[in-house]
């Protein structure tokens, strides 16, 4: 199997994730924050070492991170809380995924708020003199940016959009489910007021272990409610952060996992992934770009790309085409990739795209299979 699904869930992980999971939960499998003894104390203590490692990688050691299951409930907590405090006025990128705009559409059908797409060219340019214009004409509360996009890659110039957004007070929030670990973002900077990451992505780690970081002072109000062992006689969820937000068993499994991806990819650096993501998506782009019956979609020069490249098969559905990579052992995602108002954009709406999508761990073996079966679908057409 050659897999192509990294923009899913990257695979494989690094040795190290497997093995520190393996030896963590075999021998210190307790629950944080749920007692005093040992195993106890062992957990509270990875999972207070990958808070910090998550501060160290996204350069915000003044930020609270918070811990959920999956960044889809990350962006809910963050997005519902601002809703409820009021935020009205919303503007998005044309790339956001269904996390951001299924909880947006809700709220929009109630007549509570209205969404507001930023101007981007088709050339694929933020227009930053019309998102002014935008802003001027109708002032944002929140400003919601997805770091990269999940269907083509592009990564957006987030600081000077917040930094603009923070001209009119509204508060911003970047979803970095494709880019952290691989980008660098300085998200200790003030114009970013929350983030959102996914641990098993970008990060290396395993599914079920996600989360976002914030200011200690942004007052987020809280929508989900449970118990947190701490302060159990108050029926309102407690002050401190992070157990404001962090209801339930924490998945100590998945921060083992996590906390080691963290210290191999800060030992690896973010700019040498990078670099090595970019070289694999110029190599995927090279395979492709052979095969006349492939047209690749949003792939511009002079911008920023993570190793993300979409497709077309020239009188083939996407779906079809998925069924004849997986025939020929090809791992590939086909479709709307749960962010249908990005291929309104760029017009692949409603059939959707194939995406091929690599990383740093994309073996020379990989790209032999796909040739082979890009040679073979060539052939049979």
């Amino acid at each position: 199997m050659a897999y192509f699904d990294n923009a899913a869930t990257t695979y494989p992980k690094p040795d190290e994730v497997y093995s520190f999971m393996d030896s963590f939960y075999r021998t210190h499998g307790g629950s944080a924050g749920r007692g005093n003894y040992d195993l106890a104390n062992t957990a509270r203590g990875i999972v207070d070492e990958t808070r910090t490692l998550i501060q160290r990688l996204l350069h915000c050691p003044a930020k609270q991170v918070i811990f959920t299951p999956t960044a889809t409930i990350a962006l809910n907590m963050i997005i519902q809380g601002l809703i409820v405090g009021e935020a009205k006025n919303i503007y998005i990128s044309p790339f956001e995924h269904n996390a951001v705009t299924r909880v947006l559409h809700h709220f929009e059908q109630t007549g509570q708020i209205t969404v507001t797409e930023l101007t981007v060219s088709k050339s694929l340019e933020y227009d930053l003199e019309r998102i002014r214009y935008q802003f001027d004409s109708l002032r944002p509360d929140l400003v919601i940016v997805s770091h990269a996009s999940n269907v083509i890659g592009l990564v957006a110039p987030v600081e000077q959009i917040f930094e603009l957004a923070k001209e009119y007070e509204a508060k911003t929030l970047v979803d970095m489910a494709q880019t952290a670990g691989l980008v660098d973002l300085n998200v200790g900077l003030e114009t970013i007021d929350y983030a959102v990451f996914a641990g098993h992505k970008t990060l290396l780690g395993p599914t079920g272990i996600s989360g976002f970081v914030m200011k200690p002072n942004a007052n987020l109000t809280p929508v989900l409610f449970g118990g947190t062992g701490y302060d159990s006689a108050n029926q309102n969820m407690p002050d401190s952060i992070p157990e404001k937000y962090e209801m339930g068993t924490l998945n100590i499994a998945g921060i083992a996992g996590l906390n080691a991806a963290l210290k191999w990819i800060t030992q690896q650096t973010v700019e040498r992934l990078y670099q090595e993501e970019e070289t694999q998506r110029q190599r995927l782009l090279k395979v492709l770009t052979k095969y006349g019956f492939l047209t690749v979609v949003g792939n511009v020069e002079n911008r920023k790309y993570v190793g993300i490249v979409s497709c077309l098969i020239d009188g083939i559905s996407s779906d079809t085409a998925g069924s004849i990579f997986a025939e020929r052992g090809i791992s590939v995602r086909t479709g709307l990739h749960c962010a249908p108002r990005a291929h309104q954009f760029l017009g692949t709406f409603p059939a959707g795209t194939i995406r091929f999508s690599v990383n740093a761990l994309t073996a020379d073996s990989d790209f032999e299979e796909l040739q082979d079966a890009l040679e073979d679908i060539e052939m049979n057409l």
